[in-house]
């Protein structure tokens, strides 16, 4: 009987475990064929991502080799000799140079490299460190302060270059990815997303020597961006150019969480105006315009909400001669749709003096599309003689007339004024800002006009007399 029980016992014990086996088996090959299921499932994540975070690998390692270091040396103070101290202490060797660094972009194979002008006003060497550590010393060949763009260019070829995308159609929450060099950390990426479009922050000047008022419509993205960053790319998920790293928003100094970069398509269009005519060739409508806020909207009747309102017209401006009034509000540039004063400004930045754009404006609930020859900032549409602007980059200056109050202190007739100094034949000479041109070869220098065309083509040695502020005399010698 005992027997027996054991071995029902058994039989019993042993089919439980036949049975556990068995559904273990059944659960591991379910588990087996879910598994399999899911992989046949394509996945689009970088290995070690979340989901919902695109792959951003391929975009920072085409656009890493294509952004540069930007080191900038600055003349330094000048020493005054006292015969006293340097016997008793010694006449120091030399004095410390400043210095600064930002970051740059290359943008053709032959070493033109695109960065912001505060990296590099006033710069008396411009240094160029590659991804690859190679060294070059760069050449301004051009600056822009009212976009806060310059232009260098360096001796080298068969570089890798960022390709330019078309800031206009871009979108907020795209994601980007910010490269440059924050804090003398070179090759740095950071990511982000474009969080809004059109900005103006108000940190541009006028251009000191022309008056043009500045252009912002900056990308605002909360990629992180540093000092040293300036100048840096804001490209997209497909390593192209979308902006250039300018500015941050910040109380102490450094990223605190957004930051502004140029459009690519202002960068695109200075660069261009820069190689062919050495400055950038504005173009102007010929009006006075504002935002449509409540108070506007409320104060002239308004039905629309977005657009520009023309507030006043240039005599002789395109906008009056193309048949624009004052009340119009201008919803479209050449159909492209503009919403407030910076989007407008950013859609000009396109073109030149010259060039005839469509408008499309709101008259009192009507639409009109009106046919606009723009103009340059005198009203007529003439372009930048380069002759005139090589001469301007070869002494590394722009010039100002002086007015009757320095005349009659000075007991000047005539004379241009040094501005804006950067690295060029002035500088090496030894001239400094605010040095006042009376004559050049013995020949009186009334105004820029006579300067350019005195020095235009000029070979050897030029004899350049004139005057400070303070009253104190100075000659330099150039060689052209």
């Amino acid at each position: 009987m005992k027997k027996t029980l054991v071995l029902i016992a058994s039989a019993m014990v042993g089919g439980f475990v036949a049975l556990g086996i068995h559904e273990s088996f059944l659960v591991k090959e379910a588990l087996s064929q879910t598994t399999i299921s899911e992989r046949e499932v394509p996945v689009h994540f970088a290995r070690g991502t979340s989901p919902g975070v695109p792959d951003l690998t391929y975009a920072a390692e085409k656009s890493l080799a294509g952004v540069v270091h930007v080191k900038t040396i600055f003349r330094g103070q000048d020493y005054n000799s006292n015969p006293i101290f340097d016997l008793l202490y010694g006449r120091p060797r030399y004095m410390p140079q400043p210095e600064g660094t930002g970051s740059g972009v290359i943008i053709t194979d032959d070493g033109y490299i695109v960065t912001n002008n505060h990296v590099v006003d006033g710069a008396e060497k411009v240094k160029i460190t590659l991804n690859n550590k190679k060294h070059y010393e760069a050449k301004i060949i051009g600056r822009d302060p009212s976009t806060d763009l310059a232009l260098l260019k360096i001796d080298a070829t068969e570089l890798p270059y960022l390709q330019y995308a078309n800031s206009d159609d871009i979108k907020v929450g795209e994601w980007v990815l910010a490269v440059g060099n924050p804090f003398n950390l070179n090759s740095t990426v950071t990511a982000g997303i474009i969080s809004a479009k059109g900005r103006d922050i108000n940190i541009l000047q006028s251009d000191p020597n022309s008056g043009i008022s500045p252009v912002e419509a900056f990308i605002q993205t909360d990629a992180a961006v540093n000092p040293g960053n300036s100048g840096g790319a804001l490209v997209n998920t497909q390593g192209e150019l979308v902006g250039i790293n300018a500015a941050i928003k910040s109380n102490t100094g450094s990223f605190a969480g957004y930051s502004f970069a140029i459009p690519s398509n202002i960068t695109k269009k200075v660069v261009s105006d820069l190689i062919e005519f050495g400055a950038v060739q504005r173009a102007f409508v010929g009006v006075s315009i504002q935002d449509l806020s409540e108070e506007v909207i409320k104060k002239n009747d308004l039905k629309l909400r977005d657009g520009i309102f023309i507030a006043a017209l240039a005599e002789n401006g395109g906008a009056k001669i193309g048949g624009i009034l004052v009340g119009d509000i201008v919803t479209n540039i050449n159909d492209k749709k503009v919403n407030n004063v910076p989007e407008f400004q950013e859609q000009l930045s396109n073109f030149r003096p010259g060039d005839k754009i469509s408008v499309t404006v709101d008259r009192q609930g009507t639409s009109k599309k009106l046919d606009i020859t723009l103009r340059n900032q005198y009203g007529n549409t003439e372009l930048i003689d380069k002759t005139v602007v090589e001469v301007s980059i070869s002494l590394g200056a722009q010039f100002a007339p002086i007015n009757d109050k320095m005349k009659k202190r000075l007991s000047l007739k005539n004379g241009v004024q040094v501005q804006d100094l950067s690295s060029g034949k002035l500088m090496k000479a030894g001239v400094r800002e605010g040095f006042i041109i009376v004559r050049v070869d013995g020949k009186h220098i009334k105004n820029q006009d006579e300067l350019n065309a005195q020095l235009k083509g000029k070979q050897g040695g030029v004899l350049i007399e004139g005057i400070y502020p303070n009253g104190k005399m100075a000659y330099y010698g150039l060689g052209m």
